[in-house]
């Protein structure tokens, strides 16, 4: 089993800028595929980016993309969350997740591990 951490969260104004961080302990890192959903008050979890497990194709969602960008670290076993131009609408508790044997995958069901969340809260 994989324990994932989060840190970075807080308070951003509309336009600035924010980087996530997921440590990762515990089996090994570089096998899995690594991705980080979000879940604002009131909705459901959604999927926002991901990164093959040797981080060489990233995925994101329409509402990020070209905003922020997912990289990972496997000797750090850490993934980042590089967030830019960041919107009220980007408001949510921020998780990072992960699935074993490098399947790329974008539904919350389908996550094998995750981490507690870390909130990011974005004021216009």
């Amino acid at each position: 089993q994989v324990q994932l951490v989060e840190s970075g969260g807080g308070l951003a104004q509309a336009g600035g800028s924010l980087r996530l961080s997921c440590a990762a302990s515990g089996r090994t890192f570089g096998d899995n595929f690594m991705a980080w959903f979000r879940q604002a008050p009131g909705k459901e979890r959604e999927f926002v980016a991901g990164v093959n497990w040797s981080g060489t194709t990233t995925y994101y969602a329409d509402s990020v993309k070209g905003r922020f960008t997912i990289t990972r670290d496997n000797v750090k076993n850490t993934v980042y969350l590089h967030m830019n131009s960041l919107k009220p609408e980007d408001t949510a508790v921020y998780y990072c997740a992960g699935r074993g044997g490098g399947v790329v995958v974008k539904t919350t069901g389908a996550m094998d591990f995750w981490g507690k969340g870390t909130q990011v809260t974005v004021s216009s």
